[in-house]
């Protein structure tokens, strides 16, 4: 696998940090707790299990997407944009 096909290249800097630092939102994170407090007593019914099962795939592609926004941040290439940039004072550019 080439890592640099897993670069987040469309995104803007501010974008890619907004990403990386992302989070469920707080209605969502309490669902998710309230079914795995559930689950993990046998107590789920079969449409709170495909909605536990629905929310963990969510989550899983969202850490996905987050540890590629982190990895274009932290590439070489980034590296070096994001200190010019902080030198010119600027916003940095889309990538």
């Amino acid at each position: 696998m080439n890592l640099d096909n897993e670069r987040l290249t469309d995104l803007s800097i501010e974008e890619l940090e907004a990403l990386a630092n992302s989070s469920l939102v707080p209605k969502t994170q309490a669902k998710l707790n309230e079914l795995l407090a559930k689950n993990i007593n046998d107590q789920l019914s079969t449409k709170e299990q495909i909605t536990l099962d629905n929310l963990l795939q969510q989550i899983d592609y969202l850490n996905i997407l987050k540890t590629r926004a982190k990895y274009t941040l932290n590439c070489p290439q980034m590296i070096r944009v994001r200190k010019m940039w902080v030198k010119l004072g600027e916003h940095p550019p889309r990538i």
